[in-house]
């Protein structure tokens, strides 16, 4: 709509320059929009789906969805062992004189890990050498282990020199490895065992080290990403507030829609072998005018099990627990007919709420995921009565009396209609300040395709309409004072046997063509 009536007052506004010689009148009829719409482009986009030759809401929207890394997180930690000396004692080449292995907890809070997979982790460690040769830092993490074997390196630290340490720093790459954090006999969680070892360098010469010597070793393990992870994940509460912007719909000014048969539901997937609860908390929405309407059922603010996966690394099989609002258990259709702008959904999702009920037998998987996905669906069966569209949009135009101008005209718009409403359309024209200047009504509706013939290629009612619009002098002549126009709609639905407003189902196929001319008297001056 928006478009034709652009099309129309910049022709209104079309303008040629020239001296003042010689004033005629002309008439002008010329084509200015040829245009179709139909929903066709809609479905199959999670929107509408066709069904039995009607069109119907099949809506799929995704509100909240988590992976692994977002309910089980490893902080980086640092672990600084020194290795001081008590003697004074010449050490041969190939010596290991510093080390040892020791059990090291991770500090997880509630969460107890007896074994993971990273996607990603590093060590930055930094090596301090006291003595007077070139030693080699092994590093072995027994536990940690891949397809190759377990974690070894060895990392090579410069002899000191001037009463100053060697240091040596490098970054160690975890990704891939499965570290077994179940402790030394293996009944523990979030136990890391690590092997540190110096041996001085065997192709080197004999050096001293002296009683106060530290050997020092300093290891940070960062960002780290699990691949897999089992044992118990703690208490974990999810809660957030969804909101969905429907600024298409602020158009809507009055009247009523009226919409039957619509369920709505919202699907918790999870994909964790650990149990939870969902609370749907509040569901609502606020239309332009800003009347609010709150989802109320039974399913509003109760808690609702929600299951563990089942299955393993091939087989695993998130569980699926829907929350439905139908027009028995709830106020879903008031809910919808609000046309609300601003939709909120208010939720909270809990991990584990029970505790370590599974023994550490929690698991995650890489494709493991939760997810709340929301789902609509009804046939798209409408019922308007006096429901009322409106749009606004700045305008500015200005015509030059003394040159080529339109004095008087119509805008005459032809339609075939094959949707099952009608349309009444009324122009506004706005002065400075949203004043009123002119309403410009149009001489007959667009009329419901239920008043039509059957139209063989597209197999829908078709009813054509002619709607003139006429501007007359006292419109042309306050062109230049317009700001603003409106473009207000009054929708209905009547049933062609009573003139009564129903419920109709949309066609498969339903389309609106719209061609748009104008008939206009010019004042020519050259």
């Amino acid at each position: 709509m928006r478009y034709l009536l652009l099309c129309t007052l910049i022709a209104i506004a079309a303008t040629s320059c020239k001296k003042e010689a010689t004033v005629w009148e002309s008439d002008w009829n010329a084509p200015l929009v040829n245009d179709t719409l139909s929903l066709a482009n809609l479905v199959n986009d999670s929107t509408l789906s066709v069904s039995n030759g009607y069109y119907a809401v099949n809506l799929t929207r995704s509100l909240f969805d988590v992976s692994i890394s977002d309910l089980v997180e490893i902080p980086d930690t640092t672990i600084q062992k020194n290795y001081p000396s008590s003697v004074n004692l010449e050490l041969n080449p190939g010596f290991t004189y510093a080390g040892s292995e020791e059990t090291y907890d991770l500090e997880l809070g509630d969460v107890q890990l007896k074994t993971i997979t990273l996607e990603e982790g590093f060590i930055d460690v930094k090596l301090e050498n006291p003595i007077e040769t070139v030693v080699y830092f092994i590093i072995k993490l027994e536990k940690v282990t891949d397809d190759n074997g377990i974690f070894i390196r060895t990392i090579p630290a410069p002899a000191a020199a001037n009463g100053q340490p060697g240091v040596a720093e490098a970054t160690l790459d975890l990704s891939g490895y499965t570290m077994d954090l179940s402790g030394e006999f293996g009944g523990g969680y979030n136990q890391l065992i690590a092997d540190f070892s110096v041996v001085t360098d065997p192709n080197g010469s004999s050096a001293w080290i002296y009683n106060g010597d530290v050997t020092r070793v300093e290891a940070t393990f960062r960002d780290v990403k699990i691949f897999y992870a089992q044992g118990y994940f703690g208490n974990r509460v999810i809660s957030d507030t969804t909101t969905i912007d429907l600024t298409e719909l602020d158009i809507y000014q009055s009247g009523l829609l009226d919409i039957s048969n619509l369920w709505l539901n919202f699907e918790v997937e999870n994909g964790v072998k650990a149990g939870a609860v969902a609370n749907i908390h509040m569901v609502r929405n606020t239309n332009k005018q800003g009347n609010v309407v709150n989802l109320m059922g039974p399913n509003i603010g109760n808690d609702i099990t929600v299951n563990p996966a089942t299955g393993n690394w091939g087989t695993l099989s998130p569980s699926l627990t829907n929350v439905t609002f139908n027009a028995s258990n709830s106020n879903i259709e008031a809910y919808v007919e609000n046309l609300g702008v601003k939709h909120e959904v208010g939720y909270t999702f809990e991990l584990n709420p029970w505790g370590n009920v599974s023994g550490g037998w929690d698991q995650v998987f890489p494709q493991s995921r939760v997810r709340v996905n929301l789902n609509a669906e009804m046939p798209l069966s409408i019922g308007m009565d006096a429901l009322t569209l409106q749009d606004t949009f700045d305008l500015t135009l200005n015509q030059d009396p003394e040159k080529t101008r339109i004095v008087a005209g119509d805008l005459i718009l032809n339609a075939k209609n094959g949707f099952p409403f009608s349309a009444n359309i009324t122009m506004y024209l706005l002065g400075a300040n949203g004043a009123l200047l002119h309403t410009i009504q149009g001489t007959d509706i667009i009329e419901s395709s239920q008043y039509g013939v059957l139209d063989a290629n597209t197999n829908v009612l078709v009813q054509p309409s002619e709607v003139i619009f006429s501007l007359p002098d006292n419109v042309i002549s306050d062109i230049n004072d317009v700001q603003q126009v409106v473009v207000r709609a009054e929708m209905n639905s009547p049933n062609p046997a009573t003139g009564v407003n129903q419920q109709i189902l949309i066609p498969e196929n339903a389309f609106i063509e719209v061609k748009l001319r104008s008939e206009f008297k010019t004042e020519n001056k050259f």
